[in-house]
This record gives structure tokens, sequence and C-alpha cells, in this order.
């Protein structure tokens, strides 16, 4: 049976793991911040600087040609912005999926224990319903690893899909450029 000090433990082990899912969240935020100060920045300096040539431009054709070439750096610049956002995302998830996994795991032993030691405790004629609860515990366990191993084979699918679609993006913005 359990007692205080294993309560107080798990207790305590469950506090500290929120504590570090939050400081991990807070760190992502954290990034999102800063990448959206600097690009905020880079944006507000680009647009004085692009501002400047635009009204120095002496005809409708050097304008036209100005423009046009605006277009191209914008594309590649959203495109690695939006690439730095996913990988703050996917690192802060992959985070949470280790904690989660942990966490899991730790229970899962834990809970393994309390059966293993009410076994040991429990009356004669029981081996039944010990031998019953170890197989529910056991296919929760292999259930368990299905999804997670589900979900980590979708993770890397929409990484890899995530990574083309920026990669033909940024393909097809550099493109423009080549042809004049």
């Amino acid at each position: 049976m359990l007692n205080i000090e294993q309560v107080m433990s798990a207790n305590k082990a469950n506090v500290e793991a929120m504590f570090g899912l939050s400081s991990k969240a807070f760190e992502g935020v954290e990034k999102l911040v800063e990448l959206n100060l600097a690009a905020s920045k880079a944006i507000l300096a680009e647009a004085a600087s692009q501002t400047q040539s635009v009204l120095s431009a002496k005809d409708a054709q050097e304008l036209l040609t100005l423009q046009s070439s605006l277009l191209q750096p914008l594309a590649e610049k959203t495109a690695a912005y939006t690439r730095n956002v996913y990988e703050i995302a996917a690192a802060t998830g992959a985070e949470f999926g280790k904690a989660f996994e942990a966490q899991s795991a730790e229970s899962q032993q834990r809970f393994m224990s309390l059966v293993e030691n009410t076994a040991k405790n429990a009356p004669a004629g029981s081996e039944t319903a010990v031998a019953f609860i170890k197989g529910a515990v056991a296919a929760a366990n292999n259930a368990l690893e299905s999804v997670q191993k589900s979900v980590k084979q979708a993770s890397e699918l929409a990484e890899s899909n995530f990574n083309a679609v920026t990669a033909s993006a940024e393909s097809a913005a550099k493109s423009p450029s080549k042809k004049r």
C-alpha cells in the first residue's frame, strides 16, 4: 500500500514536472517574442529604406523595377520567418512530448510497483485477479506506446511536408529574379 511519503513524493514530482513544463512554455513564448521584435525592427528599417528608394525614383520604369525587386526578398523573409516560428513551436512541442513520455513511464512504473505490492499482500486465491490486472496494464502500456509511435510518425511527416513546402516557396520566390 502507499504510505504518506510515497504520496508526498509523487505530488512533489508532479509539481516539479508542471513547473518544468511551464518554464519550457515560457521559453517558447520568449523566443517567439524575440523573433517578432527582430522581425518588426527589420521591417521598419526596410520600410524606411524602401520609402527612400521609391521617393528617389526618377521615372515610372525605375519605380516598377524597384517594386518588383522588393517582392522577392519579402517572399524569402516571410518563408524564413515562418520556418523560425515552426522550429520554435516544434522544439517546444518536443520538450512537452519528452516530459509527457517521462512522466508516463514513471507513472506506469509506480502503478506496476503498487500492483506488485498489492499482489504480495493479496489473500490466497486472488492470483487470477492479479494476473488480469497485470495483463490489463500491459495492454494499456502497449496501446500507449503505439499511440506515441503514431504521433511521432505523424509529426515527422508533418515536418517533412512543411520543409518541402518551405523549400518550394523559397525556390519559387528566387526563380523570378533569375528570369530577369
